[in-house]
């Protein structure tokens, strides 16, 4: 009899999982995007790096990009689009080993709710093509926007300014 307790409680906490809602999850995060290809374009088009990141929605190793220690001045473009989509005067030394910014262009980043981990985050990505860019923190500057968009190099370009 002391059995049946433990057994409503797995049967309760299994059932909160379904797969159901794991279908809800992955499709809340899909949009109408601008630029849309087929996985065997994307794969085509990006490095093996690239692709895992913008497309599979991955994380590059920390400390691995260069652009994390970019100090020109210029614009941080997408990799699989080239849409803008942070400036450098927003680029500051997070000491994560990403990228991090205070602020996106308007406009040309999405959000999305990221649970993969078993907690909300806050994702973003391209909102031309959609590819995965990176997650947003309220660990920031707060001597200007008090956020910490944590991007992953890989899924950037960075275009120089003309002198």
């Amino acid at each position: 009899m002391k059995t049946l307790p433990l057994i409503l409680i797995l049967s309760l906490v299994f059932s909160c999982n379904s797969s159901a809602q794991k279908k809800a999850n992955a499709s809340s995060t899909t949009n109408d995007f601008k630029v849309t290809k087929t996985d065997a374009e994307w794969k085509a088009q990006l490095t093996a790096e690239q692709y895992y990141v913008l497309r599979q929605a991955g994380t590059e190793r920390a400390f691995s990009s260069p652009l994390n220690d970019n100090h020109e001045v210029g614009t941080y473009v997408c990799a699989a689009c080239k849409t803008p989509l942070y400036k450098s005067e927003h680029k500051f030394d997070s000491g994560t080993g990403w990228p991090s910014f205070d602020r996106v262009i308007e406009g040309n980043v999405a959000f999305s709710t990221d649970k993969k981990l078993g907690f909300m985050r806050n994702e973003e990505h391209c909102a031309n093509c959609g590819g995965h860019l990176g997650h947003v923190f309220d660990d920031g500057p707060k001597r200007t926007t008090g956020k910490r968009h944590c991007i992953n190099g890989v899924a950037l370009e960075f275009v120089p300014a003309k002198k």
